[in-house]
């Protein structure tokens, strides 16, 4: 909380607001800590991830200033799929997996957000969704949309290029229909969302004010969807999970560690709880400073995901590898265990094999040409020799492999 500031200024200073309907009514009602609203989390997999987080960041912060979170889990809405910036049909997937993941939200966001009676709720749209009768749905619910007017959606865009599904395309009554739902059974009367659910969103306001009453509104987080060249939340290996079965503590760390320089401070902002007062401090930082800001950026949100310990190790692991010390106990590094069968019959597994084994490199051929180059180390020695080999002992307390300057990984051997 930033001393002396409304709740609706400190959401546009830390950036987080694009845009919003009613904006005095909406500033009114979060102010003064009577705004009961939803955010939705549709279960395509078995984790929450990063983008996820920040949505949960934003409930976190309304829920301290005495709103009312509801977070809407999609059982229902699952089962179409969103296609809101999609250029491809979502994966269909069985009610059992989607009522698998579910449950796996339902445990994650309780870490987050303070559920109880009186506090926040997790609804799952399932309860209205699934027993829907077509007919009466659509005698009910379809005539207040306009079918000229959601062709024109943003959020099917994409998906008009290479032909939209009608199943696709009902997507917007569905989530309409949500808050319409949730305005009804809990007093639900904002709703938030990223960017691409804009259209959605008006949908569902439309469709309430037409039936019920126009006291419902809505805002827009501005969830940072692009993020180096990908959605935010994503890498070259796949998405950031907040599960650390998924993404280990430590690769969460570097993630954040590793940021662009243009978005530490826009991230500070955004996803901390840090004062804005002490992140303005840092507008002017360059250099070894401005990495002084991804620690930072990189510690308070590995806290916030998985404790206070888990930072502090993911952080002697990252000082350990590129502070030149080596692995140090506790430290939360990437490990790689061989075992007999990944050795040749004498024993001993070469340079090469160790790259591709610890997913270093994709082929011996690119790990040769890695070692030719001069990018291999090995517990900080470089390693010009691509045939070189190393027994079973060797391994056994751990050797450290670096390939370039971020791509490492603890290589031992268990018997």
């Amino acid at each position: 909380m930033e001393q002396g500031m409304k709740l609706s200024e400190e959401l546009k200073a830390r950036g987080l607001l694009a845009q919003q309907t009613d904006e005095k009514e909406i500033a009114d009602l979060i102010d003064n800590g009577r705004a009961t609203f939803y955010i939705g989390f549709d279960p395509t997999a078995d984790s929450l991830h990063v983008g996820h987080f920040m949505a949960l960041l934003l409930m976190k912060r309304m829920q301290e200033r005495g709103n009312h979170p509801i977070a809407l889990v999609g059982g229902g809405t699952a089962m179409i799929g969103d296609p809101s910036g999609r250029s491809d049909m979502r994966k269909m997937m069985t009610v059992e997996t989607i009522d698998h993941n579910v449950e796996c939200f339902r445990k994650q966001m309780s870490r987050f957000i303070d559920f109880g009676p009186g506090k926040a709720q997790i609804v799952n749209n399932a309860d209205w969704l699934r027993n829907l009768n077509f007919l009466d749905f659509m005698r009910d619910i379809g005539p207040c949309f306009n079918v000229n007017e959601m062709l024109r959606a943003r959020c099917y865009v994409n998906r008009m290029k290479d032909g939209l599904s009608f199943l696709e395309f009902s997507y917007m009554l569905m989530q309409s229909y949500d808050f319409y739902r949730l305005y009804q059974d809990y007093g639900c009367q904002m709703q938030f969302g990223g960017d691409d659910q804009w259209s959605n969103m008006l949908g569902g306001i439309d469709l309430i004010r037409k039936k019920l009453s126009k006291d419902a509104y809505a805002m827009t987080i501005s969830l940072l969807l692009k993020h180096d060249g990908t959605k935010m939340g994503k890498t070259a290996g796949g998405a950031v999970w907040l599960d650390p079965d998924k993404t280990k503590p430590y690769d969460f760390y570097q993630y954040w560690r590793n940021v662009d320089d243009a978005d530490v401070l826009k991230f500070l902002r955004m996803m901390t709880f840090l004062p804005l007062e002490q992140i303005d401090e840092m507008d002017h930082w360059e250099g070894s400073r401005l990495n002084e800001a991804k620690k930072i950026l990189a510690h308070e949100l590995t806290t916030l995901v998985h404790g206070e310990d888990e930072a502090k190790k993911a952080e002697a692991g990252a000082q350990a590898l590129f502070g030149g010390a080596g692995p140090v106990e506790g430290a939360n590094v990437p490990e790689k265990v061989l075992t007999d069968e990944d050795f040749q019959e004498d024993g001993t597994i070469d340079i090469l094999n160790i790259l591709v084994k610890a997913e270093l490199a994709p082929s011996r051929a690119e790990a040769r040409r890695n070692v030719q180059q001069g990018g291999v180390t090995a517990d900080g020695v470089r390693i010009d020799d691509f045939k070189k080999t190393y027994a079973k002992e060797q391994l056994r307390d751990g050797m450290l492999v670096k390939r370039g300057k971020k791509k490492f990984m603890l290589v031992k051997y268990k018997a």
